[in-house]
Order: structure tokens, then C-alpha cells, then sequence
């Protein structure tokens, strides 16, 4: 079942992400692909929707067993919640409505956030741009795990303990690696998140706050949606930075699978990124990807070559041909 890791530190390099390079060898032959950027225009639809059933589940499980509240937190509402998760990584770039209109965009991403129990829509986006545009800097990029992570969660057991708490580890992890003040947008965030979860506790009570928090956290750390976080950077194969996953749960996250993708034409919609992979298929389809994020999950806790060190660090090179506001 996996023993202690066979790696001793990050695998350091010195070159550029590649996805600026590969954008723009692909944008010179298929130059078409512009065509795909803009926003998803049925975003709104499917936030709106998914809150209201967040909502209604919340009445509905109200007088619930407790047995039953967790396991419908883990299997259902957990799963509507990381939706919700990624629906606001789409709005955070700007894939909603379009750069042109940021408050509706943050508006929808204030709506995204209700049910996840955690303001999360404004400092996500802070920190989120900085990993598209300095991917695996070692002082900016939050989304790599930290040398204290990577030496104490060094075997099987503790990557699965790892892996329980992932949801928290992101959540805390940017206060260390990379603080920030916080800003007003994150504040009115917090008042807004707290006044639901208050509101949604005064009509449906303590089991509702458990079913939509509680889910959360158990969707964000050993379940087969939260593969995508291991899926998307870990080293899977030797010199391959991102990794894309082709399989049935892209329908229940906007396509965050389609990663490679989505790292080098952040414009286009998580629906549309199918249709990059078809215009280019010789960029994407000789890369490693993965089928199962379960599978993903599984490798990682066993296999001892893959653990947080397994991730790419580097320094930035100046120059690199990031996209502003990407």
C-alpha cells in the first residue's frame, strides 16, 4: 500500500511555463481558436440553479438523521458545492460576462459562494490569477504544497491524512506562503457569506450549517471530484508541468479536467475547451492525461514516487508571455 516517498525535494527548473509558448504556436496554425475566447453565457443559469437546490436540500434535510446529513453532504451536496467551487474559478476569469462587466461578475461570484459555507469567490481569484501567471514560483504560486507539507506527510498514511484536510490546506496555505491584506471586496465577501449561513442556521438549524460546510470539506479532500486538485500539477510523468483529464466528472466541474487546455487559453469557457483539444489534438493528445480521478487519488497515496514533492518549482524568467489579467 505504498511506503515513505522516494523523493527528497521539488524538481527544480530555471526555463518558462510552456503554455505561453505552446499558445502561441497554436494561435500561429489555428489561429482560429480565438474564436473559442469569451464567456459561457448559461454560467448564470447554472449558479442560480444549483444555489436554489443547495437551498432547498437545506429545508428538506432539516429534521434529518444525523447518518443521513453526512452522507448526503458527501454524495450530493458536497459534489453541488465544488461545482459551485469551480464555477467561481470560471468567473474569475471573467468567463461569466466577459471582462467588460467585473461587478457582475462579482456579483455571480458572491452567489456562487453561499452555499459553499467559506468566503472564498474574491481571495480565490487574488490568488488564483498569480498561478496562472507565475505557475510554480516558488514565492507566489499558493497552489504548490510548502517544504513543511512535503517532509511531514511522507507516506501512504499521512498523504491520506494529507489528502482529508486538502480542502483546509488551501484554504490556510496563502496566509503563509503568500499573505495579502485584505481588501474591501473580501470583506463585504465575508459579511455576505456569514449572513447567509446565519440566516440559513435561523430557518433550518445547526444540521444545515453541517450539510453545506461540512460537504465542502469532505468534496474538497477524499472524494473522486477532488481528484482534479492532484490531477491538474502533480508529476505524474517526468517533465510535464500540467496534465489534463478526460473523463465523465469534467460534466459536474465546467471542464476543469481539460487543464492543459485551460492554462494556455484561460479566455475560453471551461464548456468550449472540448473544442481546443479537437482544433489541436497533436499539442494535447500525446501528453500524459489521466481517465479516472479516483484512480489519480489512489496513485497518489500509493505510489511513493508521487507525494507533495512531487510538483515543479522554479523562478519565474522575465518576460514570459502571460495574458494580463488572465
Amino acid at each position: 500500500m505504498g511506503g515513505h516517498v522516494s523523493k527528497t525535494d521539488f524538481a527544480w527548473r530555471y526555463d518558462e511555463e510552456p503554455h505561453a509558448s505552446r499558445r502561441q504556436e497554436i494561435l500561429a496554425k489555428y489561429p482560429q481558436v480565438k474564436q473559442l475566447f469569451g464567456p459561457d453565457p448559461s454560467m448564470k443559469f447554472s449558479v442560480v440553479i444549483l444555489v436554489c437546490v443547495q437551498i432547498a436540500a437545506c429545508f428538506i434535510l432539516r429534521s434529518s438523521p444525523w447518518w443521513l446529513i453526512l452522507i448526503a453532504g458527501y454524495s450530493f451536496g458536497g459534489v453541488i458545492n465544488h461545482s459551485l467551487e469551480l464555477a467561481v474559478h470560471e468567473i474569475s476569469h471573467a468567463l461569466a460576462f466577459g471582462h467588460g462587466r467585473p461587478m457582475a461578475n462579482r456579483c455571480l461570484a458572491f452567489i456562487a459562494n453561499l452555499p459553499i459555507g467559506l468566503p472564498m469567490a474574491i481571495s480565490f481569484r487574488k490568488y488564483h490569477l498569480d498561478h496562472h501567471r507565475y505557475q510554480g514560483d516558488a514565492t507566489i504560486d499558493v497552489d504548490l504544497p510548502t517544504m513543511h507539507e512535503a517532509v511531514f506527510f511522507n507516506n501512504a498514511i499521512l498523504k491520506t491524512v494529507w489528502l482529508f484536510f486538502q480542502g483546509l490546506v488551501y484554504a490556510f496555505r496563502p496566509f503563509f506562503v503568500n499573505p495579502k491584506p485584505l481588501t474591501g471586496p473580501e470583506l463585504l465577501n465575508i459579511v455576505i457569506e456569514v449572513s447567509f449561513m446565519l440566516t440559513m442556521y435561523y430557518f433550518c438549524g445547526i444540521k444545515a450549517m453541517v450539510y453545506l460546510i461540512g460537504g465542502s470539506l469532505l468534496a474538497m479532500g477524499l472524494h473522486p471530484v477532488a481528484g482534479h486538485f492532484i490531477s491538474e500539477h502533480y508529476m505524474f510523468s517526468e517533465d510535464q508541468e500540467t496534465y489534463s483529464y478526460y473523463g465523465p466528472l469534467n460534466l459536474l466541474t465546467f471542464n476543469v479536467g481539460y487543464h492543459i487546455e485551460h492554462h494556455d487559453f484561460p479566455y475560453v469557457a471551461g464548456y468550449r475547451l472540448p473544442e481546443v483539444t479537437a482544433m489541436a489534438p497533436e499539442y494535447y493528445r500525446s501528453l500524459y492525461s489521466h481517465q479516472s480521478w479516483s484512480k489519480v487519488l489512489y496513485d497518489f497515496v500509493r505510489d511513493p514516487a508521487i507525494g507533495p514533492y512531487a510538483r515543479m518549482k522554479k523562478k519565474i524568467v522575465e518576460g514570459t508571455d502571460t495574458p494580463k489579467d488572465e
